[in-house]
């Protein structure tokens, strides 16, 4: 399994609290530009509209430029694949303002590219704080340990 792209700062802004696998609509020069490793998540999130789930943000720049249609959008809407429960479940939570759906990473599955979207909600500036200062405890231990 290789993973495409990370959504890295989402692991630091936001608490996970539930996590879904999705496939992801794209067009063929797009999977072979996420094959190449050149999709961005940064800033990415989820909306569900209409029954349905929608990734909105993600930039994924054209695989050969110069051959790029003029109309092609590198952040136009993507729609996410996901079953009628599991749309359901995140239009539920998606009406408690306080939490927020982003994608986590893509990868693949086989020859299908999944995206891992998370239910999350925002951290404050103290939780912040202790997540660098628990890291940080965490790499000093690691660091004493192998001296």
């Amino acid at each position: 399994m290789a993973h495409y792209a990370e959504n890295r700062k989402a692991r630091f802004d936001y608490e996970i609290i539930e996590k879904f696998e999705a496939g992801i609509e794209l067009l063929g020069s797009e999977v072979k530009s996420v094959r190449g490793g050149q999709m961005s998540l940064e800033g990415a999130f989820v909306i569900v509209r209409g029954g349905e789930a929608f990734l909105i943000n993600a930039n994924i720049p054209p695989y050969q430029p110069k051959n790029a249609g003029a109309d092609y959008d590198p952040l136009r809407n993507r729609k996410l694949l996901l079953t009628k429960k599991e749309i359901a479940e995140l239009a539920g939570s998606g009406k408690n303002k306080s939490l927020t759906i982003v994608p986590i990473s893509v990868y693949n599955k086989g020859r299908k590219i999944k995206v891992e979207i998370a239910l999350v909600k925002g951290k404050k500036k103290f939780d912040k704080r202790e997540s660098i200062k628990k890291r940080d405890t965490e790499r000093d231990i690691r660091r004493t340990l192998k001296e």
